[in-house]
């Protein structure tokens, strides 16, 4: 067969949307259901096939023991990037920030509960209702009018091991100690966004990606992903 002949054999277009495909596929670390959500949308305004990386479920999970939400991002990208070589895996690290608190619930804050309750930096995940119990209970003990904080997420993208950059996000907010919404997950129920008047899990899911600390981060990866040639 000459080489013009197999060309013609072959769906011009279909090589293209596939090799088009390849290049927007990246992977989320997470086994979070909402996290997956909050952001898969987002991605496909930018043709990013978002998808939860495979076979995390067999491996054990990266050892969380940085002092920042930036070095745990790093840590989870790389050691996650492993599993698909050749392939951009994106992991992030986020929490809550209070400041009559000293910064807790901090890098803890999916393992606030256990933490508080074992003493130590416990590796265990609590569920959202422990760690949001957890903390109402922190602060009724200050017996404050009023608690500000804030939610911050760092975003990092990793290829074969590598950190190739970061993205940070803050949304800040006050703390309620009376949960407000059905939404969400986390510590959304108490933490009160003034500018809207409601709680992160009184949002419905478009309004909270535009404001919360995830989307703000995520926002800032499509930026620079839209620049990179492709």
């Amino acid at each position: 067969m000459h080489s013009l002949d197999f060309w013609e054999c072959i769906d011009l277009t279909e090589i293209f949307c596939w090799n088009h495909f390849e290049m927007s596929r990246i992977y989320l670390a997470t086994t979070n259901p909402g996290k997956v959500r909050e952001l898969r949308e987002a991605a496909q305004a930018f043709s990013i096939a978002l998808d939860p990386l495979p076979r995390m479920s067999e491996v054990p999970p990266a050892v969380e023991d940085g002092t920042t939400f930036e070095q745990n991002a790093r840590i989870k990208a790389e050691y996650y990037s492993r599993l698909s070589p050749g392939e951009l895996v994106l992991a992030e690290d986020s929490g809550l920030a209070v400041e009559a608190l000293n910064g807790a619930p901090g890098v803890y804050s999916a393992r606030y509960a256990a933490v508080l309750q074992s003493g130590i930096a416990s590796e265990e995940n609590s569920d959202d209702q422990a760690n949001n119990a957890a903390l109402i209970a922190q602060l009724k003990r200050l017996n404050q009018d009023r608690y500000t904080g804030k939610y911050l997420c760092v975003i990092a993208l990793a290829r074969d091991g590598q950190t190739l950059t970061t993205f940070t996000g803050e949304a800040p907010g006050e703390l309620l100690t009376v949960p407000r919404g059905t939404q969400g997950f986390g510590y959304d129920p108490l933490f009160y966004f003034p500018a809207l008047g409601k709680t992160f899990a009184e949002l419905p899911l478009e309004q909270k990606r535009e404001h919360s600390h995830r989307g703000k981060a995520f926002r800032q990866f499509l930026n620079w992903y839209a620049r990179q040639p492709k």
